[in-house]
């Protein structure tokens, strides 16, 4: 389901309908022939419902894919306010669905009989099955569904209402949230938008309120985490109950995308899990141009969300935002145990540790008083509308710095990068350095490092104190905006006492030189513990690129049948 591309409607920011057009509308409703429906019909099974009867309903898991024989289906947006708005009209030889529906996630509209409708459903499983078995109708089947959450999302066509000010950072932390997860909201101004006016006389928030988050049935959230958000829109999935998976991959990072890819492409049940978003770090890159097969460059969000809607294809489950807290080696029946947050527990035969780095916290005062309120470790466009024709500071010499420089170069008024050492050149691409001394908005400091931060009465990011390495003379500034980019230290607390052996630095060591004398074979990406692996940048002695990466959770799959394949085979 999805905002028609010339012929429905789409909600603005208060929830009332107004015209908008979108592109590749042939693309994105796509009708099918009586041969392809024909083709369709070993997948699913026949529904008829009567006049106004509802086929899904917004923030209920959806049922899967309808096609439809006759009749026709209302497409209606619903908000927490109360709201609703027509979307689109499908008709006979048109299906409803979109890229949720891979994976039997909650759905974003509404879809209601007009007269009676004759359909044929598709469940998740089976949908995933059609893709697969059906190449060239896949396509355009696969195709049609990331367009319409596109398109649901440009349109900012369901999801939860957002009300703050746009220049709050709370606002901009559940913004950026939503927005990693290719999940649709809008947001509403609580000085000019009459609904959001009504709301605010309700519940009187304070500053630190903002933002309040209404869901779809009228539930209003104070400031919340991203994992409350994440709860109270059914965004967390994935089967658990008594399911044993083939493998359990901790990081939704490139490797961990690269593995669930592969690994389910070829047959292995697979669960893939993450703290915050898919992409990981390398999501939240403005522009990666180094990567193979993208010579324009591609953006980290573009290209992890093309590998998300993959590993969906192949029926990878992935379970959004949930963090692993240890990991249970014994292997009591050949099966590893993963608890996660609260009392839930994952069990799987192996194990791809691809959990990546945390961002490195740099030793400066008061800093985890403006995390989040001024202090960023990432530079998204909802950061870079904070920062327009502002001047803001920028701590780092590495690609990811440099990346966000040139970025964020487009919308504040200057960056000053800053960067402890005395040069660019043994940390950053040749490219890079080049684009960054042609931009005059872009000031470079070295030797120097920031060393305190103060702030307002709200509570927000109002002056940056850095100190030269080289005089020792500090200097302060008023800056509202400072980004991080200085690093990241592995996560892999929660491996503490399973016995997977770590460098000094903290990283998984792998390969020969985590082998403890077993006397056997071991894969390069298996670690001491056989049958946990680890991929990507958290491993020891791996290159830290997106490429690498990739090319590391392509690599482990092998291992992993290799593995399996052992552990299978009967004792003589």
């Amino acid at each position: 389901m999805a905002t028609d591309e010339g012929v429905g409607n789409v909600s603005d920011g208060a929830g009332r309908g107004t015209a908008r057009v979108f592109p590749r509308y042939e693309q994105t409703f796509p009708a099918l022939t009586l041969q392809e429906i024909g083709r369709m019909r070993r997948f699913g099974e026949i529904r008829i419902y009567q006049d106004g009867e509802r086929l899904f309903e917004t923030g209920k898991p959806g049922p899967g894919m309808f096609v439809l024989l006759s009749g026709h289906v209302a497409i209606t947006q619903r908000d927490g306010l109360g709201h609703v708005s027509p979307v689109i009209d499908q008709g006979p030889g048109q299906f409803l669905a979109e890229i949720g529906q891979l994976s039997g996630r909650v759905a974003l509209v509404d879809g209601h009989a007009e007269g009676e409708v004759e359909t044929l459903l598709i469940p998740p499983d089976k949908l995933r099955a059609l893709l697969v078995a059906e190449a060239v109708l896949g396509e355009r089947i696969m195709r049609a569904l990331i367009l319409r959450r596109v398109n649901l999302f440009q349109g900012g066509v369901g999801g939860p209402v957002l009300i703050g000010p746009s220049n709050s950072t709370s606002v901009a932390r559940l913004q950026n949230f939503l927005t990693r997860n290719g999940f649709p909201y809008h947001l509403l101004d609580p000085v000019s938008d009459h609904d959001a006016a009504e709301l605010i006389e309700r519940y009187s928030p304070s500053p630190d309120d903002w933002p309040l988050v209404v869901t779809i049935d009228g539930t209003v959230l104070r400031n919340p985490s991203e994992n409350e958000v994440a709860r109270a829109l059914g965004m967390i999935g994935g089967p658990r109950g008594d399911r044993i998976y083939d493998a359990a991959i901790v990081g939704c990072g490139p490797a961990g995308l690269a593995t669930a890819v592969y690994a389910a492409s070829e047959g292995l049940s697979v669960v893939v899990l993450d703290t915050r978003a898919y992409g990981g770090q390398a999501g939240a890159s403005a522009r990666i141009e180094n990567y193979l097969g993208f010579p324009t460059g591609i953006s980290g969000q573009a290209l992890a969300g093309r590998a998300f809607s993959q590993a969906q294809k192949f029926g990878a489950d992935i379970m959004i935002p949930i963090s692993a807290k240890s990991l249970d080696c014994e292997r009591r029946d050949g099966v590893f145990k993963l608890k996660l947050e609260g009392e839930d527990e994952l069990r799987a035969r192996a194990i791809v540790v691809a959990s990546g780095a945390r961002y490195r916290r740099p030793e400066v005062e008061n800093l985890d008083k403006f995390e989040g309120r001024g202090v960023w470790y990432w530079a998204s466009p909802t950061e870079a509308r904070l920062c327009a024709e502002q001047e803001v500071a920028l701590v780092g010499g590495g690609n990811s710095a440099g990346q966000a420089a040139v970025f964020l170069s487009g919308h504040a008024r200057k960056v000053i990068m800053i960067i402890r050492g005395g040069g660019l050149g043994a940390s950053m691409s040749r490219y890079l350095i080049e684009r960054i001394e042609a931009t005059p908005n872009i000031e470079l400091m070295f030797n120097t490092e920031v060393v305190g931060l103060e702030g307002g009465e709200h509570g927000s990011l109002e002056r940056v104190r850095w100190r030269s390495r080289l005089s020792g003379e500090d200097t302060t500034v008023d800056i509202r905006n400072l980004f991080l980019f200085v690093g990241a230290d592995p996560a892999t607390g929660w491996l503490d006492g399973c016995g997977v052996t770590l460098d000094r630095a903290g990283f998984v060591v792998t390969g020969a030189q985590s082998d403890l004398n077993l006397g056997r074979p071991r894969s390069q990406l298996e670690t001491s513990v056989p049958g946990v692996f680890a991929v990507g940048g958290v491993r020891s002695g791996s290159v830290k690129r997106v490429g690498g990466a990739i090319g590391e959770g392509a690599q482990v799959v092998a291992a992993l049948h290799g593995f399996l394949g052992d552990t299978a085979r009967p004792t003589l």
